[in-house]
C-alpha cells in the first residue's frame, strides 16, 4: 500500500487553504444560515451535504484537469502556481477591504424546501460558483497529490469532503443563535484581517514554492 507519509506536507498546505476558504463567509454560509433559521438546523446540515459533495465534485475535477494539463505541459505547474498564487493575493485584499470596512452579516431568504432540494441547492450553488472553483484551482497548485495513485487522491478528495462539511455545517448550527452573530458581527474586523494575512501568507508560499 501506498505510502501516505511523504505527501502529508501537500495535504496540510492544501487542507489549510481549503478550511480559511471554508471560514471566510460567502453565498453558501448566507444560504446556510437562512435556511437554519427558517427551516431549522437539520434542513441547513441535508444543505450542508449538498455544499460538500459540490466541494467534492470540484475538487476531482481540478485534479483530473490538472493532471492532463502537466502531462502535456511541464511548465503548466509553475504557470498555476502563479495564478494561483495571484488569485489568493486577490482574495487578500478583498479581506483587508472588509477588516477596514466590515459587511453585515445577512441570512440568504431561502424558500421552504423539501431534503432532496435542499441537498440539490446546496450541491448546484457551490458546483456553479466560481470562487469556488478558483480556489480549488489554487489548492490543486499546491500539487498535494503529485505522484500518488488513486489511493492517495481518495484520501485527499474524502479529507476535503470532510473539512468542507465540518465547518460549513459549524455556519450553519452556529450563526443560528442571534448572540453569536452578533458577537461574530463585532469580531469581523479582527476576523478578516486574520484571513487577508493568511491569504498573503499563502500566496508567498505557493508562489516561490518549488514543489
Amino acid at each position: 500500500m501506498e505510502s501516505l507519509l511523504p505527501f502529508l506536507p501537500g495535504f496540510a498546505a492544501a487542507y489549510g487553504i481549503l478550511l480559511v476558504a471554508c471560514l471566510s463567509p460567502g453565498p453558501a454560509v448566507a444560504m446556510l444560515m437562512g435556511i437554519s433559521m427558517g427551516q431549522g438546523r437539520a434542513a441547513a446540515l441535508m444543505a450542508t451535504l449538498g455544499i460538500a459533495l459540490g466541494s467534492a465534485t470540484i475538487n476531482m475535477a481540478t485534479l483530473l484537469g490538472v493532471g492532463l494539463l502537466l502531462s502535456e505541459a511541464a511548465w503548466a505547474m509553475t504557470l498555476l502556481r502563479v495564478l494561483g498564487a495571484a488569485y489568493l493575493l486577490w482574495l487578500a485584499w478583498g479581506a483587508f477591504r472588509k477588516a477596514v470596512h466590515p459587511p453585515a452579516v445577512a441570512a440568504m431568504a431561502v424558500p421552504h424546501r423539501s431534503a432532496v432540494r435542499l441537498f440539490l441547492a446546496g450541491f448546484l450553488l457551490q458546483v456553479t460558483n466560481p470562487k469556488a472553483i478558483a480556489f480549488w484551482l489554487a489548492i490543486a497548485a499546491v500539487g498535494a497529490t503529485a505522484g500518488g495513485g488513486a489511493g492517495i487522491v481518495a484520501l485527499f478528495v474524502a479529507g476535503a469532503f470532510a473539512i468542507s462539511f465540518a465547518v460549513h455545517g459549524a455556519w450553519a448550527l452556529i450563526l443560528s443563535a442571534p448572540p453569536v452573530r452578533a458577537a461574530y458581527g463585532r469580531s469581523r474586523r479582527w476576523i478578516e484581517g486574520g484571513l487577508g494575512l493568511f491569504f498573503t501568507f499563502a500566496a508567498f508560499r505557493l508562489a516561490t514554492s518549488r514543489g
